[in-house]
């Protein structure tokens, strides 16, 4: 399950985003590696997730929010059949992916999750959420080297992130190891 998914993320400084995402997304990926600043940082970070949830399409915008809002108001049924419809309409729309990917997780379906993470890779390799989300995963099936790489590649991509820092010192401790 866990395999290809891995690979993408091994080789992610060697793949492009899909053609379809902002190229202003470069240049704050960038500005994200750069800053020392915390409040740059979490600016750069929400202009990152803002972008990722824009799309060409209003439409597609819209049902990506109403699909975000039934997940945080637990209507997985809705959630599910908003972003099944529009993964289907918009397959490059990278945050739909990542979001049913989010959806499943919650749902422990972690197959289904997976397979989602890897198509959100496919298109934006840079999406440190996803990543994150894949060593969650990894950790629930107790894949601890798989967690601690992809923890430590969404650490390359963003830096800043507090929570993912302290769970890679937990399993360092945990097995006495750290990933270089």
């Amino acid at each position: 399950m866990f395999d290809e998914t891995l690979k993408l993320i091994v080789a992610l400084g060697s793949r492009s985003p899909s053609p379809a995402l902002p190229r202003r997304l470069g240049t704050l990926f960038g500005q994200l590696a750069r800053t020392s600043d915390p409040l740059e940082a979490s600016q750069t970070e929400d202009l990152i997730w803002g972008l990722w949830m824009q799309h060409a399409r209003a439409d597609a915008e819209d049902k990506l929010d109403e699909a975000t809002r039934a997940i945080a108001g637990k209507e997985w049924n809705t959630a599910e059949m908003l972003l099944d419809e529009l993964v289907m309409e918009q397959p490059e729309f990278a945050e739909a992916w990542n979001k049913r990917a989010t959806l499943y997780f919650l749902l422990e379906r972690d197959a289904d999750s997976v397979a989602d993470i890897r198509r959100t890779l496919e298109l934006e390799p840079r999406h440190f959420g996803a990543i994150c989300g894949f060593a969650q995963i990894c950790l629930r099936h107790d894949e601890r080297v798989a967690a601690m790489f992809a923890f430590d590649a969404a650490l390359r991509i963003n830096p800043h992130l507090a929570s993912v820092r302290a769970a890679m010192a937990d399993l360092a401790a945990e097995g006495g190891k750290t990933i270089h």
